[in-house]
């Protein structure tokens, strides 16, 4: 009996120790109070340790709790060079609360499930990105949900439920450069209620990704975050896309799973439109008629 004992712990450990987790919560506060100024010093951090911020989040109706979002020299560079759907895991996404907390991204959480069978490609400069986090921010506790690291690449929340590529495609265009200039227009006009964030383009590899803040009131991310947690702010904002000329965005029974995977089902039931409302607001960023 003891030696079974003995075996199913270290099983469990063995599981346990590749288990990962999507954010990590800071062990160290900024000053808190107020959003902004708490916002304000961590983009001091934030820069001050390497990193370049190119845009902040302060979502509607989620007050005190806002984003920023960085990029990291080693880990665009990695993931420039493979190249494709993978574009989507270049910005690093921090969540500031308005009394101080801090938490931010795990690039090889969000590495694994966006770069997927590429993920070794960029490993180490997930793993370098990381570890400027914890030294800008500060170490701490990770959070949001064990997943196997094993899974991740192909990860989906349950049978029946999407994987990464399944129903992203939005719009095909004739070139990288008409599907460009589509969102960064379609977005200047804030097209269902939606505005831009961040950009990255790379031109030269014909890639790109936005984020995309969902203002709409009644179906934006403001109602469905607030319903499932919004401690998950560094899960803001949502990504879309171009890789060559196809517009693309994670679907939102995939997206939304990957950055709360400890959700229950009953949850999920409690925002059970909100895919399908977030992706007409991208399939109008994106330039679908409707």
């Amino acid at each position: 009996m003891n030696k079974w004992i003995i075996g199913a712990v270290c099983a469990f450990t063995s599981w346990y120790a590749q288990a990962v987790q999507p954010y990590i919560a800071s062990d160290t506060k900024v000053a808190g109070g107020d959003l902004k100024v708490a916002i304000g010093a961590v983009e001091q951090k934030l820069t001050a340790g390497g990193f370049v911020v190119i845009g902040r989040h302060t979502p509607k109706g989620l007050p005190g709790h806002g984003s920023i979002v960085v990029t990291d020299a080693g880990l665009t560079e990695a993931i420039k060079a493979v190249g494709g759907s993978a574009v989507v895991a270049t910005p690093i996404r921090v969540g500031v609360a308005a009394d101080g907390a801090v938490s931010y991204v795990n690039p090889e959480y969000w590495g694994r499930g966006y770069a997927r069978k590429d993920y070794p490609k960029i490993e180490n400069a997930a793993k370098a990105a990381k570890a400027k986090l914890e030294a800008a921010l500060g170490a701490g506790k990770p959070f949001g949900g064990d997943v196997k690291a094993e899974d991740l690449p192909k990860y989906h929340y349950m049978f029946g439920m999407e994987y990464f590529d399944e129903r992203s495609e939005l719009k095909e265009y004739g070139s990288f450069d008409e599907a460009l200039k589509a969102v960064r227009e379609n977005l200047a006009k804030g097209v269902a209620q939606t505005s831009k964030v961040y950009e990255i383009a790379m031109p030269d590899k014909k890639l790109a990704v936005f984020g995309v803040a969902t203002n709409d009131p009644n179906y934006g991310e403001s109602w469905w975050v607030a319903k499932i947690g919004p401690d998950h702010i560094a899960a803001l904002p949502w990504e879309i896309f171009i890789v060559n000329n196809k517009v693309m965005a994670l679907y939102g029974r995939f997206r939304t799973a990957l950055a709360w995977p400890e959700l229950g089902m009953g949850q999920f039931m409690g925002i059970s439109n909100h895919p399908d409302t977030t992706l007409k607001m991208m399939q109008a960023v994106a330039g679908v008629a409707e």
